[in-house]
């Protein structure tokens, strides 16, 4: 049984190419800073460069973070980052490649740049621990309910998923739990990349030893929650368990990621226990769009 699960999680794992998403996040980006004073230019930057960095990764990020006032200034840019003061001007427009920031609401900049351009979301967390905070918890919270989704869908009656809720899962369609595996191996690396660790299967073979020996654990239940009970009574239940064991499993890896360990035993059950509070609010209002439908 081991060995099937195992022949299957590879087969959902051929659909996953990690040197898409490596190359995703070392990408060229370039931003423009504009600032009216050389305060405010050093709060932007500090901001997005706290002190704590690596001279290494200064010295890359000042090559990302070039100011609008020095000397020279050429070449393509992706973004502008403009201070409080600043008058943003043609070509530029604001709220799509133009954001200004705030020195009281900081976060804001980040927030607004990964909702307009979801694209550069990797690259920017790889260069920029604001951005890398805000990425991995959004990846947390998406593959979580990409999972929950999919234990909804394979859950109702004749219904074969089309994979709207997981758009990398293409071909020839394979067990439930073999797709959740491959989804949360997916988040290990989406949110190494966004951490600027090293990515792909020899790379992070520990992590992904440690998801695939799980995958029969906490949702081994979960298939017999779904059978002859009215409609909706089994399938929040199993849906709530899949957000939250990836839940568990996306916290564990951001702390691995972060600061070279994972949970304690104790705290993932902790973690868990919330989770599946948490997923069973996810799960039906999952469900209920999906008999809306």
């Amino acid at each position: 049984m081991a060995m099937g699960l195992l022949n299957q999680v590879k087969g959902a794992l051929a659909q996953i190419n990690p040197s898409e998403i490596r190359e995703l996040a070392e990408q060229r980006v370039r931003i423009l800073v504009d600032a009216s004073s050389s305060a405010d230019y050093a709060e932007i930057e500090d901001y997005l460069a706290p002190a704590n960095l690596s001279r290494e990764k200064r010295l890359e990020l000042a090559r990302v973070l070039i100011r609008a006032c020095d000397a020279h200034v050429a070449g393509k840019f992706q973004l502008v980052f403009a201070g409080p003061d600043v008058e943003i001007e043609e070509p530029w427009k604001e709220g799509h490649d133009a954001f200004r920031f705030s020195l009281e609401r900081p976060e804001r900049l980040v927030r607004r740049v990964l909702e307009a351009r979801p694209e550069l979301s990797l690259p920017l967390a790889r260069l920029m621990p604001p951005f890398r905070q805000a990425v991995v918890k959004n990846t947390l919270h998406k593959i979580a309910g990409e999972n929950a989704m999919f234990s909804i869908m394979t859950a109702l009656p004749n219904v074969v998923p089309v994979l709207g809720s997981l758009p990398w899962m293409v071909g020839e369609f394979t067990s439930d739990t073999a797709v959740l595996t491959a989804n949360q191996i997916r988040m290990a690396f989406l949110m190494a990349a966004a951490s600027d660790r090293p990515v792909g299967f020899k790379e992070q073979r520990s992590e992904i030893g440690s998801i695939i020996a799980g995958a029969w654990g906490w949702r081994a239940g979960a298939r017999e929650l779904v059978s002859k009970i009215p409609f909706g009574g089994g399938i929040i239940p199993k849906a709530a368990i899949a957000y939250a064991g990836t839940y568990v499993v996306g916290l564990s890896l951001e702390r691995v990621y972060r600061v070279g360990y994972g949970l304690t035993r104790e705290e993932r059950r902790e973690a868990y226990d919330e989770a599946l509070a948490r997923g069973k609010e996810v799960a039906a209002g999952l469900l209920n769009k999906v008999k809306r439908a």
